[in-house]
C-alpha cells in the first residue's frame, strides 16, 4: 500500500518535474496520426551480440537446439492477414494490437535480429519457469513473462545509458522502493528470482492505477508520471494508441515491441528460427549461506566452472557473497554441486582467506597475540591422502591444535588447503 500511495504522488507530483524535452507538445501533434517512424529500437537489441554473449557470462556453441530443425537461411514472410490470426489466436487478456508499428516490430525480431531471438529461445527455457511462477503467484497475465526480453533481451547483467539494470530493468529509485538490496557488493536488480518479484509487484501497482494493461507496460518504461501527462495532453483519453504520440519517444514503440515479442516466442518455428544452445542448467539448487565467500573459493574446492557460479548469481558485483549470521545470502548452484558445497561448507570459506576476502585486515591483531605467542607458525599445504591425525603426526602436534589454529569444526581437510601449524 505505501508503495502505490509513492506512485501515486509520483503522478500529482512528479510529472512537472520530469524531463520531458522528447515529449512532443499538443500543437506540434496537431492532425498528426502514428506510425512506425518515431519508435526507437530498444538498447537491448542494438548492443552488440558479442558483448551480450559476454555479460550473460555462458558461451553458447551458436548451434541449432536438437530439437529444431528448421532452415534458418531461409526468411519466410506471411501477410497481415496471417499475423492477425496468429495475435488474435495468444490466448490472454492483453489486448494483441495489430497496425503499422506493430508489423514493424514483429519484422525486427523476425527478420533483422534473428540471431539476437535465438540466443533469447535459448535463454527462455532457463528463466521462463521463474516468470511464470511468479505472475501465477500475483494472479497476472503470464504473457508478461516476454516484458524482460523488450527490456534487457534476457541479460541479467544489462545496464541502459540510463543507468536502469538487470533482466527488468529497474533503476536505483525504483528497486529501492520494492525493496531490492543494492550497495558496493550486491545489487538485487540483477538477481533474476528477487527482482522478478519487485517487478510483478510493480506492474500489479500500475495496472492499479491505470486499470489498462497497456498504459501499466507503458508506465513500466517511462514511469507513471510521463503516461499521466500523456493522457491529460491527450484530453483524458485512457487508451494507449490514442495517447501513442503523446509519450516519450522511446515509450511509444515499447507495448508494440512487447506484442512482437510475444508474437515471436511462440511462432519462432513458422519463422525459422531455432533456440541456441546454451549451457546454462535448468536443474538448480539454493543455498542460504551465513559466511562471506569469493566466487573463487567456490570453484577452487567443489570444482564448478567460475563462469557457471557468475551467470546463475549475477547480483554479487565483486564475486563475493556476504552472507552473516544476522543477514545470510543465496548461492544458486547446478544440482549436482549443492552436495559438495554442504560437505566442505567449513573449508570453502576458509581457503586463500587472506588473499580473497582480505581477512588478514579484517582480523589483524597486535603481534604479540594471544594466538601467535608460541612463535611463528609456517603453512603446510595439504596433500592428497593427508589426514588431520597423519599431518598433526608429522608436525608433532594434536589434532585438537590444529583445528583450533585453522578454525576447523570437523576433520575433513581438502587437497591444496593451507593449514596454519604453530
Amino acid at each position: 500500500m505505501n508503495r502505490l500511495f509513492a506512485l501515486l504522488l509520483c503522478l500529482l507530483c512528479s510529472a512537472p518535474f520530469l524531463a520531458n524535452d522528447s515529449i512532443p507538445s499538443a500543437s506540434e501533434l496537431t492532425g498528426q496520426v502514428w506510425t512506425d517512424d518515431g519508435i526507437d529500437i530498444p538498447e537491448s537489441l542494438n548492443t552488440d551480440l558479442d558483448s551480450l554473449l559476454r555479460d550473460w557470462h555462458i558461451k553458447a556453441s551458436l548451434t541449432k537446439r536438437k530439437d529444431c530443425d528448421c532452415d534458418t537461411n531461409h526468411i519466410p514472410s506471411y501477410s497481415d492477414d496471417v499475423l492477425i490470426q496468429r495475435l488474435a489466436a495468444i490466448p490472454t487478456i492483453i489486448p494483441m494490437s495489430f497496425n503499422p508499428v506493430t508489423k514493424r516490430c514483429i519484422d525486427l525480431y523476425t527478420k533483422e535480429r534473428r540471431l539476437q531471438v535465438q540466443v533469447m529461445l535459448g535463454l527462455e527455457r532457463y528463466y521462463n519457469t521463474l516468470f511464470e511462477h511468479a505472475l501465477e503467484r500475483h494472479q497476472m497475465p503470464l504473457e508478461l513473462k516476454y516484458l524482460p526480453v523488450v527490456e534487457s533481451a534476457l541479460n541479467p547483467n544489462a545496464v541502459s545509458r540510463a543507468g536502469a539494470t538487470g533482466l527488468w530493468q529497474f533503476m536505483f529509485g525504483t528497486g529501492k522502493m520494492y525493496g531490492l538490496e543494492i550497495n558496493t557488493l550486491v545489487d538485487e536488480r540483477r538477481d533474476p528470482i528477487k527482482a522478478t518479484d519487485a517487478a510483478v509487484s510493480y506492474l500489479k501497482d500500475l495496472y492499479h492505477i491505470f486499470g489498462d494493461w497497456h498504459l501499466a507496460i507503458a508506465a513500466y518504461n517511462c514511469g507513471p508520471g510521463n503516461v499521466n501527462k500523456a493522457i491529460r495532453r491527450a484530453g483524458g483519453k485512457k487508451d494507449y494508441w490514442e495517447v501513442y504520440n503523446y509519450l516519450p519517444r522511446e515509450t511509444r514503440g515499447y507495448v508494440p515491441l512487447f506484442i512482437a515479442a510475444n508474437y515471436v516466442m511462440r511462432y519462432y518455428k513458422e519463422h525459422n528460427l531455432c533456440p541456441i544452445e546454451t549451457n546454462l542448467t535448468t536443474i538448480t539448487d539454493t543455498l542460504w549461506l551465513d559466511r562471506k565467500v569469493h566466487f573463487d573459493q567456490i570453484a577452487a574446492v567443489i570444482g564448478v566452472p567460475k563462469e557457471t557460479i557468475h551467470a546463475m548469481n549475477p547480483q554479487y558485483r565483486h564475486s563475493i557473497i556476504p552472507g552473516s549470521p544476522d543477514k545470510p545470502h543465496v548461492l544458486c548452484l547446478p544440482a549436482e554441486y549443492s552436495l559438495a558445497y554442504i560437505d566442505y561448507q567449513d573449508s570453502i570459506p576458509k581457503y586463500l582467506a587472506d588473499t580473497l576476502l582480505n581477512e588478514n585486515k579484517l582480523l589483524a591483531s597486535p603481534k604479540n597475540s594471544l594466538a601467535s605467542a608460541s612463535g611463528n607458525y609456517q603453512i603446510y599445504k595439504v596433500k592428497k591422502g593427508d589426514t588431520l591425525s597423519t599431518i598433526a603426526s608429522r608436525q608433532r602436534v594434536t589434532v585438537s591444535k590444529l583445528k583450533q589454529w585453522n578454525g576447523l569444526h570437523t576433520s575433513r581437510i581438502y587437497p591444496g588447503q593451507r593449514l596454519k601449524i604453530y
